[in-house]
């Protein structure tokens, strides 16, 4: 294993290590929306990814090539992309349900030479094609380093679709990689992880393929449902979940959730979005404070804060404070720090990195002459260094000359037992500039909670000029 662990090594290289290490054993269990499952085992994977490849190959994919990967959560996901950086290509995925006209605008901007798509169309290559593989050799290929090897779909703070590049050689080693995890979310070699949010995010495709990377075990979910969830933990004995907190709050809400076997888990991982207070208190009282990470970062590396919740007891509302090589500053619209406590626009510097991302298509970021950089986040820092979310720039409503962060409202509602989920905008006002609107989706649509109860609601828990001044019902957002 010294080739594994110390020296870099591509996912390619590594998976073909444990296909020879445990070839009978499962390396993915898909698992369908009905409970259906399929395993692949490890040599299964392998061999499947090679001739894949190969498949590719015949396409014109090779090293510097792009490989869009437009499909739902499923097994063809992770050997399309894992064949793509076998051939030195860049694998993007891309949220198969996009509006045609954005899902062409993200394509405009990837140029890929190949994008694999369940949808009519002759320019791309279909789920059912890839069994044309099944008669190409499963003969190991030469390893070839991806560089670039992944790429982000985002539209994030400017609304306009671009693409967030890893420019780094997509080959790690072993050892550092586990460490690196390991103080981000307790997480170390053979976990058993719980793949639950959709793959064209960056946080499951990111942990799902270091996951492998590791040898873990892959539990991946169709869709997400917060029962099915809890039955996969108690049925593979998962150890590791990176969730997010609207997953959280809806587990939380099982009503048989405090008597459902959770003890195999070692770490609960969250990041994507503010948590509001009461979800975090609750997965700490559910499985313990030294099981519950957080990680605020953003999809262009340029730095993160993280956090355990033993510590966020002491500090609670915090999101840590920067991590590993990362330096924090918080500057006002002139670019001045602002003082402790106040809320200002959130830059991040990478003291030991020389490469970050780079963008195709808009880039929305703002830097500092000294190589700070902003993606749009707004927070502030109490006194011992403890970053504390706001917003992100981009949300902000300013109504009667007071600024207004839809995610504090947002964090508001959430507590209402009747509220799956909301969304709060500005929308234009004569007499107010904007005034916030409120878009709340109930858990139970055929008895959802009152204007009257909503607005009572968040007057308990806000400021009165920070109450929604009108409401939205609606199914689902």
């Amino acid at each position: 294993m010294a080739e594994a662990t110390l020296a870099p090594i591509t996912l390619g290289r590594r998976l073909a290590q444990l296909a020879e290490e445990r070839p009978a054993l499962t390396a993915i269990t898909f698992v369908h929306d009905t409970g259906a499952t399929r395993d692949v085992l490890w040599l299964e994977l392998e061999h499947w990814t090679n001739r894949l490849a190969r498949l590719l190959a015949q396409r014109g994919v090779g090293e510097q090539s792009t490989v869009v990967v437009e499909l739902p959560n499923c097994l063809e996901h992770f050997a399309v992309t894992i064949a793509a950086w076998k051939l030195g290509a860049m694998a993007v995925p891309v949220n198969a349900k996009l509006p045609p006209a954005e899902r062409d605008a993200v394509l405009e901007v990837a140029r890929a030479t190949v994008v694999v798509a369940d949808r009519d169309d002759p320019t791309v290559l279909r789920p059912t094609a890839l069994a044309e593989a099944d008669r190409l050799s499963a003969d190991p290929l030469p390893d070839v380093v991806p560089h670039p090897g992944r790429a982000i779909a985002s539209g994030g703070s400017t609304g306009r679709p671009k693409l967030i590049v890893d420019p780094n050689p997509a080959a790690y080693p072993v050892e550092a990689i586990q460490a690196m995890v390991n103080a981000w979310a307790g997480v170390d070699l053979d976990e058993v992880q719980l793949v639950s949010g959709p793959l064209y995010h960056n946080a499951p495709f990111a942990w799902a393929h270091i996951g492998l990377f590791l040898g873990h075990r892959l539990v991946v979910m169709e869709h997400f449902d917060a029962e099915q969830a809890v039955r996969l933990v108690e049925t593979y004995k998962v150890t590791f979940a990176p969730l997010v907190p609207t997953t959280m709050q809806r587990i939380l809400r099982l009503p048989d959730i405090r008597t459902r076997d959770l003890t195999s888990i070692k770490s609960v991982f969250h990041t994507a979005a503010p948590c509001p207070e009461w979800v975090k208190r609750g997965w700490i009282d559910l499985i313990g404070p030294e099981r519950v990470y957080e990680l605020f970062g953003a999809t262009e590396a340029v730095g993160l804060c993280v956090i355990r919740g033993d510590e966020w007891l002491e500090h609670p509302g915090t999101v840590g404070r920067p991590a590993m090589d990362t330096e924090l500053k918080i500057l006002d619209d002139d670019g001045n720090e602002v003082p402790t406590g106040e809320v200002g626009e959130i830059y991040m510097r990478r003291t030991t990195a020389s490469t970050t991302y780079e963008y195709k298509g808009s880039a929305p970021a703002r830097s500092t002459a000294d190589g700070f950089v902003s993606v749009g986040d707004l927070g502030w820092v109490d006194q011992d260094g403890y970053l504390h979310l706001a917003d992100r720039r981009a949300d902000l409503i300013i109504s009667g000359g007071a600024n207004i962060y839809p995610a504090e409202v947002e964090l508001a509602l959430a507590e209402h037992p009747a509220v799956c989920d909301s969304a709060v905008v500005g929308l234009p006002s004569e007499e107010w500039g904007k005034s916030v609107h409120a878009i709340v989706q109930p858990c139970d649509p055929e008895n959802p909670p009152t204007v009257e109860e909503l607005t009572r609601h968040c007057r308990e828990r806000l400021a009165p000029y920070k109450v929604p001044k009108s409401w939205e019902l609606v199914e689902q957002l």
